[in-house]
C-alpha cells in the first residue's frame, strides 16, 4: 500500500489539538500504576491518569483518531468494539480472527512493519497505541516525549514493558486482564472490558487439561539456535493455562535462545509450533525432522505437534483460545491410535 502524502506539521498538529481536547503525554509529576479518576464528564467519560512503562500517560477525553502498532494493540480495540476510532493499523503479525475479519478490512494498512513518523503524522492521530515498547523510536514512528510534544498521545501494552519495577514477573492472566480494563477505561467503555474479561474466563474454566504429566517445547523461530518460550511470558502463561510443562520454563525470561542440544536432551512430549507468515509451523517441522538429532525427539518420532498463530502468543485478546485450542490439540493427539 503507498505511503500516505505528507501534511505540513503545525496545522496537523493545531487541528488535532482544537478538535479533540487531548492531553496524554509525560509530565513532571510520577503517574500511578493504574488509572486515576478526575471529575466525570458529561456522557460517562471519566478523565484518565496513568504510568504506562514509565511514561505518564493523561487523557482527558477518549481518543478519537488512533493509530495501532501490532496485532495485539490492533485486537484489544477491536475486541472492544472500538474499531471506529482506528485510523490506521500497521505491523500485523498474522490475520484477524474471522469474527473481527470485516472491521479490520475498513481500516487502512499504514505500513507491514513499524511505520515511519511521516506516514504516521499524515493520518493525524490523536493517540498511538503499541504492542512493544520498541514501536516508538526516533527512526520509527517516533518517540513518546517528541510525539507528547505535538499533542499525541501513546500507549505500550503493559505486558511488553522491559523497565524494572514495571516487567510482568510472571506474565499472568490478571495482567492481561488489567491491560483490557485500563485500555476500556481510555475510551470510556468499561462495561465491554467486563463482557469480554467474562467471556475469556469462560473460555478458560472450559479448558480441559491432560490426565497426566506432559512436558512441552514452545518453538517460536529459529533454525541454527532455536528460539523458544521460558518462564515469565505470554508462552508461559498459556503453557501453564493447558497444563504443559515448559521444558524451559526455569529460564527466567519471556524468550529465549537454546542450543538444539538442550531441546535433545528435554525431549519434550509435545511441540508446540507458532505459525508465522515469516516462519511457518511447516517448515519447523520440515527442520526438526531432517536433522539427525531432532529428528529422534518422542514428540518427532510420533509427530506430536500443535500449533498456534504468532498473533495469538503475545500478552493480548487471543491468549485464552490459543490455551483452548492447544489444549484441544493435545487432547487430540492423546486420543489418537498409536501408529504402527
Amino acid at each position: 500500500m503507498p505511503r500516505p502524502t505528507r501534511r505540513p506539521l503545525v496545522p496537523l498538529v493545531a487541528a488535532a489539538a482544537l478538535a479533540l481536547g487531548l492531553s496524554a503525554c509525560a509530565s513532571d509529576a510520577s503517574g500511578t500504576s493504574s488509572p486515576t479518576a478526575a471529575a466525570s464528564q458529561p456522557g460517562g467519560f471519566t478523565p484518565v491518569d496513568l504510568d504506562n512503562c514509565g511514561t505518564p500517560v493523561t487523557v482527558d477525553a477518549p481518543p478519537e483518531r488512533v493509530v495501532t502498532v501490532k496485532s495485539t494493540s490492533t485486537e484489544m480495540l477491536l475486541a472492544l468494539g472500538l474499531e471506529d476510532r482506528v485510523v490506521g493499523t500497521a505491523f500485523a503479525d498474522g490475520p484477524v480472527p474471522e469474527q473481527w475479519a470485516d472491521a479490520y478490512d475498513a481500516i487502512p494498512v499504514v505500513s507491514d512493519k513499524v511505520p515511519g513518523q511521516e506516514a504516521l503524522l499524515a493520518l493525524e492521530p490523536d493517540f498511538v497505541y503499541a504492542g512493544w515498547e520498541s514501536n516508538f523510536s526516533a527512526d520509527g514512528a517516533g518517540d513518546r516525549a517528541g510525539l507528547a510534544a505535538l499533542g499525541i498521545g501513546t500507549y505500550v501494552s503493559p505486558a511488553a514493558c522491559k523497565e524494572e519495577g514495571y516487567q510482568p514477573d510472571p506474565l499472568t492472566f490478571d495482567v492481561v486482564e488489567d491491560e483490557i480494563r485500563e485500555v476500556a477505561s481510555l475510551f470510556g467503555v468499561q462495561d465491554r472490558a467486563e463482557e469480554l474479561i467474562a467471556a475469556q474466563r469462560e473460555t478458560l474454566a472450559d479448558v480441559e487439561q491432560p490426565a497426566g504429566p506432559t512436558t512441552a517445547l514452545w518453538y517460536s523461530s529459529g533454525t541454527d539456535s532455536p528460539y523458544v518460550g521460558a518462564g515469565i511470558g505470554a508462552p508461559q502463561m498459556i503453557l501453564d493455562a493447558a497444563g504443559l510443562t515448559n521444558v524451559f520454563g526455569d529460564v527466567h525470561d519471556t524468550w529465549t535462545s537454546v542450543g538444539w542440544e538442550q531441546v535433545v536432551a528435554a525431549d519434550p512430549d509435545v511441540i508446540v509450533l507458532v505459525d508465522a507468515s515469516w516462519n511457518t509451523a511447516d517448515s519447523k517441522i520440515a527442520l526438526l525432522e531432517s536433522n539427525p538429532a531432532t529428528s529422534q525427539l518422542t514428540a518427532v518420532r510420533e509427530k506430536r505437534y500443535v500449533t498456534v498463530p504468532f498473533a495469538a502468543t503475545e500478552a493480548g485478546v487471543r491468549n485464552a483460545e490459543a490455551v483452548a485450542s492447544i489444549a484441544e490439540q493435545v487432547a487430540a493427539l492423546d486420543d489418537a491410535p498409536a501408529e504402527g
